[in-house]
């Protein structure tokens, strides 16, 4: 796993093993909490046709959507994957941080 680009206190983009894997610091009021999914072929698509852009728009969307609440309807919901890539994902920052000298 390797980090692709971030957004500083907003998201990471990674890459694994080819597909993209995107991690958004989501916060509502007092709480905090990564929500990690691997993007579909749409949202790759947007992704290559407008970039950052794009991500900015996706990460405020996941945001928004609250996820992990329990009564979220969120169309995100089930396609959490932090707890299954936290550590590899957090190896990779690290190397990212070293690589771009932080």
């Amino acid at each position: 796993m390797k980090v692709i680009d971030e957004e500083r206190s907003s998201w990471f983009l990674f890459e694994e093993e080819g597909a993209l894997l995107f991690d958004v610091n989501c916060s509502h009021s007092f709480v905090g909490y990564d929500f990690m999914m691997f993007l579909n072929e749409e949202e790759v698509s947007s992704y290559k046709a407008k970039g950052r852009e794009y991500l900015n728009e996706l990460a405020n969307a996941i945001n928004y959507s609250s996820p992990i609440s329990k009564t979220s309807t969120s169309e995100y919901k089930k396609r959490y994957v932090y707890e299954q890539y936290s550590e590899q994902s957090l190896d990779a920052i690290e190397v990212w941080r070293k690589k771009n000298g932080e």
